[in-house]
């Protein structure tokens, strides 16, 4: 059963990093708990929306790779770079150093005048706790994202994994995200200066809920290390994000079809 959560939450975070073009809300261990060290590598098709909240799809084939070292330490495209403190089976817990990717203003027409969101680091911790029977509880927070480098989000979310045959396996997952007021305007609010270059009224969302999220995985054991995974997600926008002027569909459906080895 570890090996099915450790594979399965793989295949959710490419879904989940992979459309944002940032790493992962949650960390993931990628590896079953009985492997102390070792990695993973993968190749997706991932497909999206241009932006949170944008009408406009985004298809893209992105590579991925995670290496964690038995002394605790991790470093990835997904999961950042940080340290795992915990050497419990059915918890991790630590500190990490992830990045907030930013957003052009060229990426959409809906976007012009905004201008860019520069890319950021990110600072944060992470707690996860499995309780048995193929659940996860996962929780996260990450500072630093946006101009200002003020951003917040904290995220919650679980997740179930069962084996439907010894190869076939079923994930599925539910998540939701908080943010600060600085996120917030970063991401969905409208300032004076913007709007005089834009066609968007002045807006300033406050903090709160910014997102929920359900997902579903289905993963194929071709061998012991190799697999092939596929993942779809929902994501309905909530509160201050939910009415920017610069949304354009509230909710939306994405995708990832990839193919991944474990060493």
């Amino acid at each position: 059963m570890q090996k099915v959560i450790a594979t399965i939450t793989f295949a959710s975070a490419l879904t989940g990093a992979g459309l944002a073009h940032a790493q992962s809300d949650f960390y993931r261990r990628v590896l079953p708990p009985n492997v102390a060290q070792g990695g993973t590598v993968a190749i997706a098709l991932v497909s999206g929306r241009e932006y949170a909240g944008s009408d406009e799809s985004r298809t893209r084939l992105l590579p991925g790779i995670e290496y964690q070292w038995s002394n605790g330490f991790f470093a990835g495209a997904m999961n950042g770079l940080g340290y795992n403190a915990s050497t419990r089976r059915d918890m991790a817990y630590g500190l990490r150093l992830t990045a907030d990717f930013g957003r052009s203003e060229n990426r959409s027409p809906a976007l012009q005048g905004l201008g860019d969101i520069e890319p950021r680091p990110t600072v944060g911790a992470f707690l996860n706790v499995s309780p048995g029977r193929g659940v996860r509880l996962n929780s996260s927070f990450r500072y630093g994202s946006g101009n200002d480098r003020q951003g917040l989000v904290v995220d919650v979310g679980a997740g179930w994994g069962i084996p439907l045959s010894p190869q076939l396996l079923l994930g599925t997952s539910i998540s939701t995200s908080w943010a600060n007021a600085a996120h917030q305007q970063t991401y969905f609010g409208v300032d004076a200066a913007q709007a005089s270059r834009s066609a968007l009224a002045s807006y300033t969302p406050g903090a709160g809920a910014k997102d929920v999220r359900v997902g579903a995985s289905l993963v194929y054991l071709l061998t012991q290390e190799w697999s092939v995974l596929g993942s779809v997600s929902y994501t309905e926008l909530l509160g201050s994000a939910r009415v920017s002027p610069i949304v354009r569909q509230k909710a939306s459906t994405s995708g990832t079809l990839g193919l991944a080895y474990r060493f």
